[in-house]
């Protein structure tokens, strides 16, 4: 009788190893400035040696870029579930972000300013994408789409007004879903 080697377990054990690394870099991205998210620290918080995250994910920028191709599909998933115009399904999402992402943004946001490419361009791209989040979700809303409208509803709707809120005043999820929603509304109504 001829045995065959199943590479199934093989091949999950890799998919998990992967995913721990991943789940790793992002817990120290949340906490930690980047320039001390090293491949030895990567490598101490997820169990594994230096060897293996490179084997994994072949440098530490590889780490970085599979952290952030799943915050982007969870971002989507968060922030696109709404249709154009659903105001409240629009801010119930964007707020469930928040709430999940919010902390790791802004570690990042903090350090925007050292010059740091990595995080230079995720501040970019994530203003960029508000912005155009905020044109898709609340543009139906709009008699007309001034700058000055779009500007006060990306205000009105930015991570630094949740973190005022929740972390800064200690607010409830609800507390600030209320507070945003007022000022989201006002603008709505006023433009």
């Amino acid at each position: 009788m001829v045995r065959t080697y199943d590479m199934t377990n093989r091949a999950q054990r890799a998919a998990q190893t992967t995913q721990r690394i991943a789940e790793a870099t992002e817990a120290l991205l949340t906490e930690r400035p980047i320039v001390d998210v090293t491949l030895q620290s990567i490598a101490e918080e997820s169990g594994v040696t230096v060897q293996t995250v490179l084997r994994h994910m072949g440098s530490r920028e590889g780490c970085f870029g599979v952290v952030r191709q799943q915050l982007g599909t969870r971002v989507q998933e968060q922030c696109e579930g709404s249709a154009p115009g659903d105001v409240e399904g629009a801010l119930a999402g964007l707020l469930a972000h928040y709430e999940s992402e919010g902390r790791l943004v802004l570690n990042l946001l903090t350090q925007e300013h050292g010059g740091d490419p990595l995080v230079v361009e995720a501040a970019q791209a994530g203003r960029t994408y508000h912005r155009a989040w905020v044109q898709r979700c609340f543009g139906p809303c709009l008699r007309e789409q001034s700058e000055t409208t779009i500007d006060a509803l990306v205000a009105a709707t930015d991570l630094y007004a949740w973190k005022l809120l929740r972390l800064d005043l200690g607010r409830s999820p609800e507390a600030t879903r209320t507070v945003i929603s007022a000022l989201v509304n006002a603008v709505l109504e006023d433009s």
